[in-house]
């Protein structure tokens, strides 16, 4: 292979590394690699680079943007070989859309403050994408998205048309009556059902009330996480877990967290 090393690389070079490694003679895995094969590796990094936002690590952060772009790399390199287009039509594409959906700040169009800015995104992302109705508008939600982020994201293009609760103790009253139907269903899709609508509810509960669903969700997981490992050390200084009752392990997990 043809290549000059170098003390410092750039985009250039990574765009030359991933067609070297998928070219003949490269490396026999990334030849063998398709859209479908690498799929969850890219969900998979994105979610290591917002780790490393959620940890505040510059150079975690760095490291794992690079792991990210490597994904985009791939999947471009791969629409390349089948000519139907290139890494530069990708960052031409973002750069178009960029400069179309900021007219405040590459045309003469007036936006003082960030609410302003986000309307004029909404609605030019709107026409450019055809979704003209309700209906279009929520189908064009990813089904991929997380079930929180997806719940508040749909809610969010739903109000916009006057869909919904109108606020979160409504909302919680909705969730309220799905955890009663829970309860109560005898048969097992019955309950998935109210299960949904709780969880759905919950969302909405959240969202009106200001808050990132998603976001608080993890967070309340890592509490979680971290109090059932505080309540294993405190167990064990009196024999663990299985030495304790029932009684005296929940008492113990109340003394640790808020969580039932």
């Amino acid at each position: 292979m043809e290549f000059s090393l170098k003390e410092k690389y750039g985009a250039t070079d990574l765009i030359e590394i991933v067609r070297l490694l998928r070219a003949p003679g490269g490396c026999p895995w990334d030849r063998e690699q398709t859209h479908a094969s690498i799929r969850m590796n890219f969900i998979e990094e994105t979610y290591e680079a917002a780790e490393a936002i959620d940890a505040g690590d510059p150079a975690m952060l760095e490291e794992e943007l690079g792991d990210v772009l490597l994904q985009v790399a791939l999947h471009a390199q791969m629409e390349a070989e089948a000519g139907r287009f290139t890494f530069d039509d990708v960052c031409d594409g973002i750069c178009k859309k960029l400069i179309y959906r900021h007219p405040h700040v590459f045309g003469d169009v007036t936006a003082d403050t960030s609410g302003q800015v986000l309307k004029n995104w909404d609605e030019l992302k709107k026409k450019e994408k055809h979704h003209e109705t309700a209906a279009s508008d929520l189908e064009a939600v990813p089904t991929t998205l997380p079930g929180a982020m997806r719940a508040a994201k749909l809610q969010k293009r739903a109000a916009g048309y006057g869909l919904g609760w109108h606020g979160a103790q409504e909302a919680l009253s909705a969730a309220a009556a799905a955890g009663e139907a829970l309860c109560a269903a005898a048969e097992q899709e019955a309950r998935a059902q109210a299960a949904g609508r709780l969880l759905f509810a919950a969302v909405g509960a959240v969202r009106l009330a200001g808050v990132d669903a998603e976001l608080a969700l993890t967070r309340a997981s890592e509490t979680f996480t971290a109090a059932a490992a505080e309540a294993e050390r405190r167990a064990e200084a009196k024999g663990g877990f299985s030495a304790l009752s029932g009684p005296e392990r929940d008492e113990l997990w109340r003394g640790i967290t808020k969580f039932p």
